[in-house]
């Protein structure tokens, strides 16, 4: 297991290394193998912090948590990132399977509509032939739009591009609105397939 810890006014002991790897071993059933960690724990004003970033293939997962003592906030660090790896793994199957489903019946409006007819077109029933007629409905159905308030993908001071980065993976948002140092509104949206895209506005 390729792991590197990184200690900050803290001295990793064997027991939080033990711990680490304990609960790196549920993040490699869920994502599997292929990915190095990079731990951080450091003490700043009597406040124990632990960062860590997992690489899988579509991209970095990052998690961070504070507690009372390094164990609490290790152990709240990889609750986080648990919850972000099986969302990663959801994301990633669900854009698998879109990519390698089958041909299907054109839909209108996002459900099956098209209602097919067969009937006949001639002049007697010799020389008759089959038509297939397609009927659309009349009203196409809308969906209901559900607003709610969120003040969690808002940052309430300026940031970096990194810091903003780093906000984005740790409340786990897929839009985050940020001014940078110098007062320009930014906004970091994760696509479908993961990658992170930063919109300037004017």
């Amino acid at each position: 297991m390729n792991v590197e810890f990184t200690g900050r006014h803290f001295e990793v002991t064997p027991a939080i290394r033990k711990e680490v790897e304990t609960r790196l071993t549920k993040i490699r059933k869920i994502l599997g193998d292929k990915f190095e960690t990079k731990v951080v724990l450091a003490v700043e004003k009597r406040r124990h912090k632990a960062e860590i970033t997992i690489n899988p293939r579509n991209g970095p997962i990052v998690s961070e948590a504070q507690a009372g003592d390094m164990p609490s906030a290790v152990i709240e660090a990889f609750e986080h990132l648990e919850k972000q790896a099986v969302k990663y793994k959801t994301r990633w199957r669900t854009q698998k399977r879109h990519n390698h489903k089958s041909a299907s019946p054109k839909k209108w409006n996002g459900s099956e509509s098209q209602e097919a007819v067969v009937t006949a077109v001639g002049l007697s029933e010799a020389s008759a032939v089959d038509v297939v007629v397609h009927k659309f409905p009349a009203v196409a159905k809308t969906t209901e739009v559900h607003l709610s308030r969120s003040e969690d993908a808002v940052a309430m001071r300026p940031m970096t591009l990194e810091e903003a980065i780093k906000e984005v993976h740790f409340r786990d948002r897929d839009v985050f609105v940020f001014r940078d140092p110098k007062g320009k509104v930014m906004v970091l949206h994760r696509t479908r397939d993961g990658k992170m895209e930063l919109i300037e506005a004017p």
